[in-house]
């Protein structure tokens, strides 16, 4: 198989990924940091989803960079800035969208301390962030 389409095979398939998973947070549109916190359900619906989208968009942004020989990020907050460098997203946006690593990693690591605050803001207001990315990159693989 052309390793040039295997990559884009596998960037596809995160791109349905990620569709699949913003599209469950959109389930909870409208949902208050209080209902998160009284509500296990939807706390664990709202933070299992909003992890797998932010991983789904840092592998895609890692799959692009390998596959171009771009520069090696030190972060995964940094993959999403090169990809604004290379024009691949863009530039305000990718910067925009970079410190997204960030909550995913609150997610993950600091799941103790989580702000239901920030989450619902990221439910409420920030998913359209998600559909920018796809839709860049997705802009981008048509070209290639």
């Amino acid at each position: 198989m052309n390793k040039k389409l295997d990559a884009i095979d596998k960037i596809n398939m995160r791109l349905e990924k990620l569709y699949e998973y913003v599209s469950i947070l959109k389930t909870l549109k409208g949902v208050k940091a209080d209902e998160l916190k009284r509500d296990i359900n939807k706390r664990a619906k709202a933070e299992r989803f909003l992890q797998l989208a932010c991983e789904a968009a840092t592998d895609i942004a890692e799959l692009l960079i390998v596959d171009m020989r771009l520069r090696t990020p030190k972060t995964a907050r940094e993959t999403f800035e090169i990809l604004g460098e290379e024009n691949v997203l863009e530039k305000d946006f990718a910067n925009r969208f970079a410190p997204m690593t960030g909550f995913r990693n609150i997610l993950v690591h600091d799941y103790l301390d989580i702000d239901y605050e920030q989450v619902a803001d990221k439910i409420n207001n920030r998913l359209v962030d998600f559909d920018t990315f796809a839709k860049q990159i997705a802009k981008y693989l048509s070209k290639i």
